[in-house]
């Protein structure tokens, strides 16, 4: 299968990218965290705090304080227990799950986390974020400053960050359940993580800044990584001055870096890891679409300008100006909840509305190296809206346009049943849900721009928007179901999105709840 295929498979034709006779071996599922054997491992703290308001940290980031920010970003947060009613009134099947305050396809979450530190309390080097023991694992003991500097194309002052956070994706984690369809997940898994970590990062007065654009062989190296199981997918540093003054996004002047000349400097490592799963079945086109993607050399990187203003010929709505969220994080992402079949009708007012669309825009712009320059962030993703019930708005399809803080009328009338016919499983009733969002990017993935290593960005930038979303209906007192079993063809219709070159990435019903009938119990106190 060509990848153009492949890609449009994944995008308009789903089922195509996971056979029908696919069947999942529950018994032999792998973890759903990453465990090194035979490795020095440093504890962290379990006293993490309940709450987490922006505040003032000391001159020089401490080891207490990295294990909360670890633990807030990806940790084991919740262990869930979910009956599902079988064919017969007394049948009922279990489910036990153990989930982070980011959402994930299945609760299968096939991103790690690793971090390479340079603080008092730890030898320099590169660890592993070991989630199922919070704690750090050491892979690589040394101080790579220089090597991460050229594997970013020298567009990075590493001497002024105390830490960078890579962001890999694991294939078979979600391959094994999902099939190719995989390949579309661990993206978006991996941008609601870094939306997660960014969101985290702003409560501990840490500047960061996100590189896509890397080479991939080098940082895989550093980390000991096999590429044919698992790769970088983003690289984040860590400061506590500004961004400004070590985040570059182009580079003109120290010409081309290449893979070979630094892989050469260090010595091989492959650390021993436990996956449980006895048989691992191939997955040729995760494996081929990631070497499509992968960066061999580095010189001025891509930079693409963000969402252009369009045109619509429907109504402009103005809506009413509201102050920005000021919310304690921690209890936002305890009470942030998947409300699914939990979903009941309810009215949204204006203000609710405004507030959301406001908070979750303003919120997602970060620096990055796509954009032009540092100081103009505009977003490559978008949110549009099928909106019903709202109070003054009439019940239609919308565009929000954030920089003018407006909705843009696209099609009016009710189109909860067209939005339903066109889900691919019966998980959630939209006749209850008065916001139902879609996140749109362009119909090329970005892929004119960057290669194939377009897609994955844009399905990362979309997983990030996504997480915004969810937090600030969380902080509104909604909920937020993000799903992927939705037809493409029908979104993009509904909101003439063919006109402007853009396209439906992912679908997130909101709006009030019932508190589920679970058990579940915190892991912290």
């Amino acid at each position: 299968m060509s990848l153009e295929a492949f890609l449009h498979d994944l995008h308009f034709d789903t089922d195509k990218a996971r056979p029908p006779d696919w069947e999942v071996d529950w018994e032999d599922a792998p973890l759903p965290y990453k465990l090194y054997r035979g490795l020095p491992g440093f504890p962290l703290s379990q006293e993490v705090p309940l709450t987490l308001q922006r505040r003032e940290l000391p001159a020089k980031p401490e080891l207490q304080e990295l294990g909360h920010f670890l633990w807030y970003v990806f940790g084991l947060t919740q262990v869930c227990q979910t009956a599902f009613p079988m064919d017969s009134m007394e049948d009922v099947s279990f489910m036990q799950s153990y989930r982070r305050f980011v959402p994930s396809g299945g609760a299968l979450y096939p991103n790690e986390l690793y971090i390479y530190l340079k603080i008092d309390d730890l030898p320099s080097g590169v660890y592993h974020y070991d989630v199922a023991h919070h704690r750090l694992v050491m892979l690589r003991e040394g101080n790579f400053d220089s090597y991460l500097a050229r594997a970013l194309g020298n567009r990075c002052q590493m001497s002024a960050c105390f830490g960078t956070v890579f962001v890999s994706t694991m294939f078979w984690k979600n391959f094994y359940k999902y099939s190719n369809f995989a390949y579309r997940l661990q993206g978006l898994d991996a941008g609601v993580l870094i939306g997660q970590l960014l969101e985290v990062a702003k409560r501990f007065d840490f500047e960061s800044g996100v590189y896509f654009q890397f080479l991939d062989q080098a940082m895989n190296h550093l980390l000991g990584l096999c590429e044919q199981e698992e790769s970088v997918y983003a690289v984040i540093p860590l400061s506590l001055k500004p961004a400004s003054m070590w985040f570059a996004n182009g580079n003109e002047e120290n010409g081309v870096v290449s893979d070979t000349e630094l892989t050469r400097e260090l010595a091989a490592i492959r650390p021993d890891h436990f996956l449980r799963s006895r048989k691992v079945i191939e997955f040729p086109m995760l494996i081929k679409m990631n070497e499509a993607s992968v960066i061999h050399s580095l010189g001025p990187p891509q930079q693409i300008e963000g969402q252009k203003s369009m045109n619509f010929e429907g109504q402009t709505i103005v809506l009413p100006e509201v102050k920005r969220l000021s919310y304690d994080l921690a209890s936002v992402c305890r009470r942030r909840y998947s409300p699914s079949m939990d979903f009941v009708s309810g009215k949204v007012t204006l203000n609710q509305l405004s507030t959301l669309l406001q908070e979750t825009m303003a919120s997602f712009l970060y620096h990055n190296d796509l954009d032009k320059t540092s100081d103009i962030l505009k977003s490559r993703v978008s949110l549009y809206g099928c909106l019903y019930s709202v109070e003054g708005i009439s019940d239609g399809a919308y565009h929000y346009d954030s920089e003018t803080h407006t909705l843009r009328q696209l099609r009016l009338g009710d189109h909860r049943l067209q939005l339903q016919y066109g889900m691919s499983a019966d998980n959630v009733n939209l006749f209850q849900v008065p916001l139902c969002f879609h996140v749109a990017g362009d119909q090329d993935h970005l892929i004119r721009a960057l290669g194939y290593r377009g897609y994955r960005i844009q399905q990362m930038e979309a997983g990030m928007l996504v997480q915004r979303l969810l937090l600030a209906a969380s902080a509104v007192g909604m909920g937020g179901h993000p799903l992927l079993g939705f037809d493409v063809s029908t979104c993009d219709q509904i909101y003439k999105m063919d006109s402007q070159g853009k396209t439906s990435l992912i679908q997130i019903p909101v709006g009030p709840y019932r508190e589920p009938s679970r058990l579940e119990g915190s892991l912290r106190s």
